[in-house]
């Protein structure tokens, strides 16, 4: 391959620099990425935790509602002490 003449071996090496520079951010902001990415999965999976624990308090409270003698019905209430 013939470079053209106004190609100097200073231009060819100021070229690799860049290149080489423009790999290292490139480098450094997959990094990132993968980094955020990780952190969000982390947190995905925290949330999903807490919802299963919210949705398997919510299923303890409607059964423990459900078996209660007082269904907040006033009608199945004893009168208050006082009658």
């Amino acid at each position: 391959m013939k470079l053209p003449a106004a190609m100097t071996d200073t231009t060819l090496e100021q070229r690799i620099i860049d290149l080489e520079t423009r790999l290292a951010f490139q480098e450094h902001a997959l990094q990132e990425l993968s980094d955020a990415l990780a952190d969000a999965r982390a947190e995905e999976t925290r949330n999903a935790l807490m919802l299963h624990r919210a949705l398997e308090d919510l299923r303890q409270l409607r059964s423990a509602m459900a078996a209660s003698p007082v269904t907040g019905d006033a009608a199945n209430e004893p009168p208050p002490p006082h009658y």
